[in-house]
């Protein structure tokens, strides 16, 4: 496996409205657990779209990660042009700075957003031109992942959950270590 899509909730989807939510820490922890897993099975990129969410804290994962794995690279392909161009200040800011950090940058439709076509196309390209997912997502909710998740399941791709019980898990080990 070369290229994994990582994806997942966005921020709203997860009730997180801020970028120093304590869950955050949580999620990028087993987001690096498991792509470190990916890494050594192979992988080489990995692809996102940069949502709010998920995808922005995997770019984050990535970046540390370049440090262990300098061979590793991060490519983001937004599904339209100035995806960011209704976020609030702070978001944008953060976003531009992670978009900074990314081995590739471009946009599947060459124009601002027009439909929600634009985002069926992206989940169809990304989930074509990649090897495999890892996805945050809780079966018993559905969200945005699941768009994702079918099209993973109709190509036949291998798609790798990270459960909601599975931060749970991490973050209590973690303060049993304290």
């Amino acid at each position: 496996m070369n290229a994994v899509l990582i994806t997942g909730y966005k921020m709203h989807e997860l009730g997180v409205f801020n970028e120093s939510h304590e869950g955050i820490k949580w999620i990028k922890f087993v987001l690096k657990k498991r792509m470190i897993a990916l890494i050594e099975e192979g992988a080489t990129w990995f692809i996102t779209s940069g949502q709010l969410g998920v995808e922005q804290w995997a770019m984050d994962v990535v970046d540390e990660l370049k440090e262990i794995y300098p061979h590793i690279q991060l490519g983001l392909l937004t599904p339209f042009e100035e995806q960011e161009s209704k976020w609030n200040e702070r978001l944008k800011e953060l976003y531009h700075e992670r978009v900074s950090k990314a081995d590739f940058v471009d946009s599947i439709s060459k124009r601002p957003y027009e439909n929600p076509m634009q985002l069926k196309v992206k989940n169809d390209f990304l989930v074509q031109k990649t090897d495999g997912l890892l996805v945050l997502f809780d079966e018993e909710k559905e969200g945005s992942p699941l768009f994702y998740i079918k099209v993973a399941r109709s190509m036949d791709k291998p798609i790798f959950i990270i459960s909601p019980e599975e931060i749970e898990e991490a973050r209590r080990e973690a303060l049993d270590d304290f």
